[in-house]
């Protein structure tokens, strides 16, 4: 095979796996529009095209490679500052860290100044720099991604110096090391982005079950008031029975049948007092089991967190199901009744000295989706409202923590994969979820 040839095919493997290197990083930010995937892809996209030129093989003005530099090494500070971990300066306390510190940035610069002189481009050489000060500033931290590549990046120095390969590549007119670089680069952060992405999941995902119960803490209160509510009634009517009794009792008139009866009206009033408890402490457990469950399940027991709230509001409900009762979704229950306390509360605010207050619930179902409609006759919602308010920490009211409403949309779109909407209709405001139905 001839130079020529061996030089274009090393092109264009570098260019495959800079291209692969770049669709991969764009794909990420369209999902996740976090900047370091936008910084990276910025970096890698000009530095495919000064590689383009720098190889000649294109009849473009060197012009350009100068502009391509100047973005490239824009997106890598960027990139390198976003995906830097820990601490930007070293933490001094006495004469011996100051020392530690001191050779520990001494060797840095001997490391990024030899990376700069085996392959002579700036922008790698920028986000080497930085991430390895930001593995030496922060030796505690473990292994993550920046190690990785910083690692990666020493060991090719290292193997590059102790065999003299630069020499070697200019006397045996091989492949340019510059394409070895890109290649290697490309791989290596392909490869820590991967496993970034995997901690940014994770990131994510705990931050979204901090939220949820956050939202579950912030109405606390609330919860407090309608266990108050729920629990009066049986109290006074255990409070009746044992009057009864007594009373009874005292004038001789008891008797086997009055006893049984009133004994187990008693122990009615117990079991409903016990199922309360057992519904609110299944409201507040965090749960992440995966199960199918009725649709009509999960509403009924949001309905009777709500209820006696709801009858002292003077609210009417209009529970209606126009389809299979016994229909089900596959999700986590209590996270879908978190989704109906939060838009009933909601609605229950917003009919606030309302006369004849009405919410209506109806469950309707396709050939693959259960429909759930939850309307009120609160006048509606103002329409420069209704497209932020599903927006985290958005809140028309004085009070409101503006997340109530941001993790309802979270958990039908995450947990069920499913979909929720809002609209004003001629009375108020209307709520459609669309959730997957288990066929």
């Amino acid at each position: 095979m001839s130079l020529e040839i061996s030089n274009i095919l090393a092109y264009g493997i570098t260019f495959g796996i800079l291209i692969m290197s770049i669709f991969y990083t764009f794909i990420r930010y369209v999902y996740s529009r976090e900047l370091l995937y936008f910084s990276y892809f910025v970096m890698q996209l000009f530095s495919l095209f000064y590689i383009a030129i720098y190889s000649e093989l294109f009849n473009i003005p060197t012009l350009y490679k100068d502009l391509s530099l100047a973005f490239a090494i824009i997106g890598a500070v960027l990139f390198s500052i976003s995906f830097y971990e820990g601490e930007f300066t070293p933490k001094i306390k006495n004469y011996q860290d100051l020392i530690k510190n001191s050779a520990l940035v001494y060797l840095v610069l001997l490391t990024v100044f030899y990376h700069y002189i085996l392959f002579e481009y700036l922008p790698y050489t920028i986000v080497y720099g930085i991430l390895l000060l930001s593995v030496v500033f922060n030796l505690r931290q473990g292994f993550n991604p920046t190690v990785f590549y910083v690692l990666g990046w020493f060991i090719l120095c290292l193997l590059l110096f102790a065999f003299d390969m630069k020499e070697y590549f200019i006397q045996t007119d091989s492949a340019d090391i510059v394409l070895i670089a890109f290649a290697i680069e490309a791989l290596l952060f392909t490869t820590s982005i991967s496993y970034k992405y995997v901690l940014l999941k994770k990131e994510a995902l705990d931050y979204q079950n901090m939220l949820l119960q956050q939202s579950k803490m912030a109405q606390s209160g609330e919860m407090i008031g309608n266990i108050t509510h729920q629990f009066r009634q049986p109290l006074n009517n255990l409070s009746y029975i044992l009057m009864n009794i007594k009373k009874r009792y005292e004038n001789g008139k008891i008797d086997h049948e009055y006893f049984n009866k009133k004994f187990y009206s008693a122990q009615d009033q117990i079991q409903f007092l016990s199922k309360t408890i057992d519904d609110f402490k299944a409201f507040y457990l965090p749960s992440k089991h995966k199960e199918e469950f009725r649709v009509k399940e999960a509403i009924e027991n949001t309905l009777r967190i709500l209820s006696a709230d709801l009858k002292h509001r003077g609210i009417s409900i209009h529970f209606e199901f126009n389809t299979d009762e016994n229909i089900k979704v596959y999700g986590i229950k209590n996270e879908l009744s978190q989704v109906f306390l939060a838009l009933l509360t909601n609605a229950t605010e917003a009919l606030r000295d309302r006369e004849e207050a009405r919410i209506s619930i109806d469950v309707n179902a396709s050939s693959a989706e259960v429909i759930i409609r939850i309307q009120d006759n609160a006048k509606g919602i103002n329409p420069k409202h209704l497209e932020k308010i599903f927006q985290p920490y958005f809140s028309t009211k004085e009070q409101g923590t503006g997340i109530g409403l941001y993790l309802v949309k979270l958990i039908i779109e995450k947990s069920f994969e499913g979909k929720i909407a809002v609209k004003n209709q001629t009375q108020g405001a209307c709520f459609t979820l669309s959730l997957e139905k288990v066929i």
